[in-house]
């Protein structure tokens, strides 16, 4: 498998972003590559509960810069890794290297065979969810709450809207896959030029864009897709799962309307929990609400510690 890796000093002085990366050789089907992520821990001694922040298509982790310091200061463990392909992370560079399954092989080679993480608080919104929710699912006892945001786990099995039709058409026949100003046009607010240029940091070129390409590629939009039968696995348990999930969704974001519902009539621990619409929020609600997002999470751990 071939890969490239951003330069380091693409990285460097980026906006509001201090984190250092950590990295781990993650494998799927027998190959390793080298993943990057955020791992910050609160003062004090004593085992802090992790929260696990899994971003989507196209960021990285800066996504969640406005949210690890509030974790933080609850006193919360944030770890938010880069996916492969995106940020600090390898980045192989034939499309075909990027399936469902070897996403979720990577993501489990980090969270529980390197990070052996449990106990989790699962963060999610767009990909991060198609990973996390099939993550959980296939790990319930790994994790003790989830929030969800601007995400599902499709099947196949029902229309994914003309919204993401229009983003799938768009991702492969734009001519320059403009990382930054993609994220800028899914948030409510306005990113600021340094902003788009930190989402663009990892991409120096074409070659280095081939996962962000194939995303979109990867939803199951039909109930032949190869990754529909494990998401209908995945969603037996969540039927049956009964530990705290609570969404928030934005209020403004075409892809995932009507996903709330969703989530909330067929997973039992939502039944109770308080669910979020957040005001003037598009679909990167991490962009235009990580502050009460950070807070939503905060609130569900300390439940869990009494």
């Amino acid at each position: 498998m071939e890969a490239v890796r951003t330069p380091d000093e693409r990285f460097e002085g980026l906006a509001d972003w201090s984190f250092p990366a950590h990295y781990a050789d993650v494998e799927a089907d027998g190959e390793s590559v080298r993943m990057a992520y955020v791992d910050e821990r609160p003062p004090g001694p004593g085992k802090a509960r992790p929260v696990l922040l899994l971003h989507g298509e196209p960021s990285w982790s800066y996504l969640y810069r406005s949210m690890i310091p509030v974790l933080l200061d609850a006193g919360l463990r944030a770890i938010a890794p880069d996916l492969i392909g995106f940020g600090r992370s390898d980045k192989p560079t034939s499309r075909e290297d990027y399936t469902y399954a070897r996403h979720m092989q990577w993501l489990e080679s980090l969270v529980f065979g390197h990070l052996q993480l449990d106990g989790i608080v699962l963060f999610c919104q767009d990909w991060g969810g198609l990973l996390g929710l099939r993550l959980l699912a296939e790990h319930p006892d790994r994790f003790a709450a989830a929030v969800a945001s601007n995400t599902m786990l499709p099947t196949g099995d029902h229309d994914p809207g003309d919204a993401f039709r229009a983003w799938r058409e768009y991702s492969q026949k734009a001519p320059d896959l403009a990382i930054g100003k993609i994220v800028d046009g899914g948030s409510a607010r306005s990113l600021s030029p340094e902003e788009i240029a930190a989402y663009d940091a990892p991409f120096p070129d074409d070659r280095f864009k081939a996962g962000a390409r194939q995303f979109p590629m990867l939803v199951p939009i039909t109930p032949d897709d190869p990754a529909a039968p494990a998401n209908r696995a995945a969603w037996e348990v969540l039927s049956r799962w009964e530990k705290p999930f609570v969404c928030a969704f934005g209020d403004s974001d075409p892809v995932t309307a009507g996903g709330s519902a969703v989530l909330q009539k067929m997973i039992p621990g939502a039944a109770g929990q308080p669910h979020v619409t957040l005001e003037r929020t598009a679909h990167f609600s991490q962009e235009d609400s990580g502050q009460r997002l950070a807070e939503i999470v905060v609130d569900v751990a300390r439940r869990l510690d009494g």
